[in-house]
C-alpha cells in the first residue's frame, strides 16, 4: 500500500457538492485531488445504453460495476439491506459527475420558514443558519449551475438578483392547467430549472428531448461534469474508479490519510491538509461508519451518534388521469411547471407541506405509457389506422401529478452497516431502517386530496392514485448540521465537530427536508463552505 497521493485538499466524490467546491478551491490556487468510485461517462454511449435498455429506469444509462455498485430502482433490495417497515426507494449512481447526470433539473430555493421549522411550527429542528445567510449563495449557485427562471414570479423565496436566463417556456399542457385552475387556491408557476433556455457557457439551449431522466443528450441540462472540467482546468486531479474505503484519524484528532481501492484491485492511501467527503447522503455515512478505529470507536465524525440518522426523502404521492380534451404531453422537459404555493402555512404544525409537480411525461411514470397504452388498445382488437388514431387520442389526454412531501427528521430512520454483506471493495452494504410518521403521512393524504381537486377542476376522468408511496430521488439527512456538537455532525460551515480538517458536503447535512428539490441548496451550501475550507488549509 503506497502513500502516493498528496494534496492541499482531497475531495471524495465528484457530484454537484464536491465538483462546485473543488472548482472554486482549485481556482484559488490550492492543489485539489478528487477520488471518484465511478467511471467517466461518454454522453453518446449513455444515450445509446438508455435507448437499448429493456428496463428503462433512472440508472439504465450508466454502468453498475461491482467496484462501483449502486442501487437500482427496479431491484432496490439488492443493494439496500432494508429492515423496514417501509422501503427506502431513492437511488443514486457512481460516475464522474455523480447523480446530476440523471436529475430532473428542478432548482427551487428553500423558503425562509424552512430554516426555522421548530421555532415557527414546533416541529422538527431549526437550521443553524437562516435564509438570509444563504440567499447570496443561492444567487451564486443559480449562476454557477445556469438556472432558467422567471425573476418576476413570487415563489416565496425573496431574491437579491435575477436568474441568469429567462424561463423555459410553459408547455401547452402547463397552460391548460393554469387556465383551468385560475381563481382557485392552486397557482401554477413556471419551475426554475438548471437547464439552458438560451446558448450559455458553451452549452446549447434545451430542445425538449424529454429524456432529462436519465440523460440529456445535448447537455442543455446542467450536470456536475461542468464543474469537474473547470476544476481540472484550474489544475485539479481527478482519479476515477478509485473508491475511498477508510478515513484514518491521527493523534491530534485530524484526518491524516484516506485508504482507497482502485477498480483493478490495487490499494493506496492519500493524504491532504483538508479532507472533504461529498459522497452523497448514503455513501458519506457508510464511509464514516466504516472508518471506526481506536480514536473514533463509533465511526469518524460520530461522537454525537448522529451519523446515519435522520434519513429523509421527499416521499411522493403519484396520481394520474385523462384530460377531457387533448393537452399533448410528451413534449419538452419532463416537468416545466408546478404548484408552489402549498409549501408553507400554519398547517405545518400538524402535517408536512408539499409542492405539486406537473408532469409533461403523460402516464410514463405510473403505467409505462405510451407502450402500455398501445398494448392495451391492441388487446382490444384494434389495428392499423384505427389503432393509430386510438393511440393518438389516448396519449394526447394523459396527465399526471406528483407531490413531493416534507418528511420529518427521525433518529430511528437511519443508515448503518450490514454485518454480513459487503461490496467488491470490502465495504459493508448499507442497512436501512425507514418509516413515515403521522406528520409525513398526513402530508401525503393532503397531497392526494389536492390532486383530486385539481383533476376535477380540469374535468378529468379515470382519476387514479398510486397506493404506493414513491421515492423522489432525494436522499437527505444522515450527517446533519447544527449548532450543538452533541446533536449534530457538522457545524454551519459543514466542518466536522470532531475533526477540524474534515468537511462534509451534500444533502446529508440538511437538518430538515423542506419541500424544494435539494440540488440548488446543496450547491449554495457548498459555495458558502469554500472560504472556511480554504482558510483551514492555511
Amino acid at each position: 500500500m503506497a502513500n502516493d497521493i498528496t494534496a492541499d485538499i482531497l475531495i471524495i466524490g465528484t457530484g454537484v457538492a464536491g465538483a462546485i467546491a473543488g472548482a472554486k478551491l482549485a481556482a484559488k490556487g490550492l492543489s485539489v485531488t478528487f477520488l471518484e468510485a465511478g467511471k467517466r461517462i461518454d454522453r453518446y454511449d449513455a444515450v445509446e445504453k438508455f435507448w437499448n435498455a429493456k428496463i428503462k429506469v433512472p440508472e439504465s444509462a450508466y454502468p453498475n460495476d461491482p467496484e462501483a455498485s449502486h442501487p437500482l430502482t427496479h431491484r432496490i433490495e439488492d443493494f439496500y439491506q432494508q429492515q423496514g417497515p417501509e422501503l427506502f426507494k431513492s437511488t443514486y449512481i457512481k460516475v464522474v459527475g455523480g447523480t446530476t447526470w440523471h436529475w430532473l433539473g428542478t432548482t427551487l430555493r428553500n423558503l425562509p420558514s424552512d430554516f426555522k421549522l421548530k421555532s415557527l411550527y414546533g416541529h422538527g429542528v431549526d437550521w443553524p443558519i437562516t435564509y438570509d445567510d444563504l440567499e447570496p449563495f443561492y444567487l451564486a449557485a443559480e449562476n454557477e449551475i445556469g438556472v432558467a427562471g422567471n425573476s418576476s414570479e413570487d415563489l416565496g423565496s425573496p431574491r437579491s438578483g435575477e436568474f441568469p436566463m429567462p424561463q423555459i417556456p410553459m408547455t401547452y399542457l402547463d397552460k391548460h392547467f393554469a387556465s383551468a385552475l385560475d381563481g382557485t387556491r392552486y397557482q401554477v408557476r413556471s419551475t426554475p430549472q438548471g437547464r439552458n433556455s438560451v446558448f450559455r457557457e458553451d452549452r446549447p439551449e434545451c430542445c425538449g428531448n424529454n429524456s432529462c431522466i436519465p440523460v440529456c443528450p445535448i447537455q442543455a441540462k446542467y450536470d456536475a461534469t461542468v464543474h469537474v472540467a473547470l476544476a481540472e482546468k484550474a489544475g485539479a486531479q481527478v482519479l476515477d474508479q478509485t473508491t475511498a474505503t477508510k478515513l484514518n484519524v491521527g493523534e491530534d484528532g485530524e484526518i491524516t490519510s484516506v485508504d482507497f481501492r482502485r477498480a483493478d484491485g490495487t490499494t493506496g492511501t492519500a493524504s491532504a491538509k483538508v479532507v472533504i467527503v461529498a459522497a452523497h447522503a448514503l455513501e458519506t455515512p457508510r464511509l464514516l461508519l466504516n472508518s471506526a478505529q481506536e480514536k473514533a470507536p463509533n465511526g469518524v465524525a460520530n461522537s454525537s451518534d448522529q451519523v446515519g440518522r435522520n434519513l429523509m426523502d421527499h416521499p411522493s404521492r403519484l396520481s394520474w388521469a385523462e384530460a377531457a380534451e387533448p393537452v399533448w404531453p410528451y413534449r419538452g422537459p419532463l416537468s416545466t411547471s408546478g404548484i408552489e404555493n402549498l409549501r408553507d402555512g400554519d398547517f405545518r404544525k400538524q402535517r408536512g407541506a408539499f409542492r405539486i409537480e406537473i408532469g409533461n411525461d403523460g402516464h410514463s411514470w405510473p403505467t409505462g405509457a405510451p407502450t402500455s397504452t398501445a398494448a392495451g388498445l391492441a388487446a382490444q382488437g384494434l389495428s392499423g389506422d384505427e389503432l393509430d388514431a386510438a393511440i393518438k387520442d389516448a396519449t394526447s389526454r394523459q396527465i399526471r401529478l406528483a407531490s413531493l412531501v416534507e418528511q420529518s427528521p427521525d433518529a430511528e430512520n437511519r443508515v448503518t452497516l450490514d454485518p454480513e454483506k459487503r461490496d467488491a471493495n470490502g465495504v459493508p452494504l448499507p442497512r436501512i431502517h425507514y418509516d413515515f410518521d403521522d406528520y409525513t403521512r398526513n402530508g401525503l393524504d393532503a397531497a392526494e386530496a389536492a390532486h383530486e381537486e385539481v383533476f376535477k377542476a380540469l374535468g378529468a376522468k379515470n382519476i387514479k392514485h398510486s397506493p404506493d408511496i414513491q421515492g423522489a430521488g432525494h436522499i437527505i439527512g444522515t450527517t446533519r448540521m447544527g449548532a450543538d456538537a452533541s446533536s449534530a455532525v457538522v457545524d454551519a460551515d459543514l466542518r466536522s465537530f470532531d475533526h477540524r480538517n474534515l468537511f462534509l458536503l451534500g444533502s446529508g447535512t440538511f437538518p430538515t427536508s423542506a419541500t424544494a428539490n435539494p440540488t440548488l441548496t446543496i450547491a449554495a451550501l457548498s459555495l458558502r463552505a469554500v472560504d472556511a475550507i480554504a482558510a483551514s488549509v492555511k
